[in-house]
């Protein structure tokens, strides 16, 4: 009987080696999308279009291309991080202009930002711990000087935060990753003594300021608002007129690891994500490797928040660092935690540059590697606030409150044109565009489908062969504009 099962045995390895040889030959053969067709959606200046769709183009066999055409190339075998989520933060200048809209422009907020079929699916989002800038005033959860904490409460927030939020997540459908980020201790645990103007975090305050966050966790999910993560400081490195508070790198590492980290797993919390830096990419090299090369450190940590503030004087995105830092610590995770365009001007809410910033960014954002976008705030007044230190900005939706009207900006379409169309879940796959003319990122969302972005910053319209695989199809993208591809 030996003798005869030993041939089988062989004989059965030999069928599965065979398989799997044929299957492994099936996946070198060209991609192809021949005959297939591909929705195209369209936003661009002086035209009317804002997330318009346009006539499907079809693929057809493609030669190969010539110097002379400009061609976008989707490699839908290559695949690199995966997709998080697009959103804007819950600020109380949010909150407060959000409740003195009109019921009616309440429920058209929320369905635009929120509604995955109606608006532009925001599936993330970010809420300071206590006050930032964009608040009517300075407040913290505790009366001043209580160090155990005894008078934590979330009051100040169930009149506009919380209810906003809630009401997000409900036309969200449900479900909305949200993660907190701190401006400033109390007053004080701080060296200088007061919540702005940067200073310090007192070392006999450190573990105090990490029970903190605990109680404010605990307290605003039982308000049923899960945290998914939070930030240890935003912007650590800025001393500003409102609320700061500094941290060295060395300084925010030993936070993490003495206190926080060890604080939040002690508590039941080891769950929640925990975001290092949360501040530009200019510094994000230092600051990252500072913390991540300690292990006591790092094992604390998800990932790594950035802004992109370093443009303020005059200087380029710097997102060759991003590329560096994802290269350096590839376990852990790039998350874009703010931007906004700073000094409002009524004049300039229909400024398509301001759109095209996000456009830019986002793309060179996701294609070095970030996992998820996060945009300042969600809505601010005709004046670009309330901001009690007169920090005035823009938004992609402002609401004009003498009219009890929304204005929708540039910024908004160029951020749905990612958001509206990426899911969570879904993986950047190489794309490149043949010509600087055009930028240009892609995904591979859950359900199959190739969404491609792709934007003219030039004054001219373009024609493109839109590539993948064996096949291509023909497309034109009018001057200064973004559009999206869905196959």
């Amino acid at each position: 009987m030996a003798k005869i099962i030993k041939p089988m045995k062989i004989l059965a390895v030999s069928i599965l080696l065979f398989s799997l040889c044929l299957i492994g030959a099936g996946q070198t053969k060209p991609f192809s999308v021949t005959g297939k067709t591909v929705s195209i959606y369209t936003t661009a200046r002086d035209t009317g279009q804002k997330l318009s769709p346009a006539a499907p183009q079809k693929f057809a066999e493609k030669r190969q291309p010539t110097e002379n055409e400009i061609s976008v190339f989707v490699m839908p075998r290559k695949s690199f991080q995966t997709f998080l989520g697009i959103g804007g933060s819950f600020t109380d200048a949010a909150a407060e202009t959000f409740a003195k809209l009109p019921a009616d422009k309440q429920v058209e907020f929320l369905a635009a930002y929120f509604d995955k079929d109606r608006g532009i699916g925001y599936t993330l989002g970010r809420t300071t711990i206590h006050s930032s800038d964009f608040s009517s005033a300075s407040y913290t959860y505790i009366e001043e000087g209580d160090r155990p904490l005894k008078t934590f409460s979330l009051a100040h927030d169930e009149k506009f935060r919380i209810p906003l939020i809630r009401r997000a997540i409900e036309k969200a459908g449900g479900k909305l990753l949200l993660f907190a980020s701190p401006w400033s201790p109390p007053a004080f645990m701080k060296s200088n003594q007061t919540m702005l103007q940067g200073g310090k975090l007192l070392p006999e305050f450190r573990q105090t300021w990490a029970d903190y966050f605990v109680k404010y966790i605990r307290a605003i999910e039982r308000e049923g608002i899960p945290i998914w993560g939070v930030t240890i400081q935003n912007e650590p490195m800025a001393t500003q007129r409102w609320e700061s508070c500094i941290f060295t790198a060395e300084e925010e590492r030993d936070f993490l690891k003495n206190y926080l980290g060890p604080t939040f797993w002690k508590n039941g919390l080891k769950d929640k994500k925990i975001i290092i830096w949360d501040h530009n990419r200019d510094l994000i090299t230092h600051r990252v490797a500072a913390i991540l090369d300690d292990p006591e450190a790092a094992k604390y940590v998800w990932g790594i928040g950035f802004h992109w503030y370093e443009t303020w004087a005059g200087g380029q995105p710097m997102f060759e660092n991003l590329e560096l830092v994802n290269a350096m610590y590839p376990d852990k995770k790039l998350l874009f935690t703010e931007g906004t365009v700073e000094k409002f001007d009524p004049a300039r809410l229909q400024f398509w540059d301001n759109g095209e910033r996000y456009g830019r960014s986002m793309i060179n954002d996701f294609n070095n590697g970030t996992v998820g976008w996060t945009d300042w705030n969600l809505l601010l007044d005709e004046t670009g606030g309330p901001n009690h230190a007169a920090n005035f900005c823009f938004a992609p939706l402002h609401a004009d409150l003498k009219k009890g009207e929304l204005i929708y900006t540039p910024s908004y379409y160029y951020i749905g044109h990612f958001s509206k169309f990426i899911k969570p879940g879904a993986k950047r796959i190489a794309a490149a565009a043949s010509r600087s003319r055009l930028l240009t990122t892609a995904f591979l969302n859950p359900d199959g489908k190739i969404v491609t972005i792709v934007m003219n910053e030039s004054d001219s319209t373009v024609k493109y062969n839109y590539v993948i695989g064996t096949a291509s199809a023909e497309i034109e993208i009018p001057a200064r504009a973004i559009q999206t591809l869905v196959l």
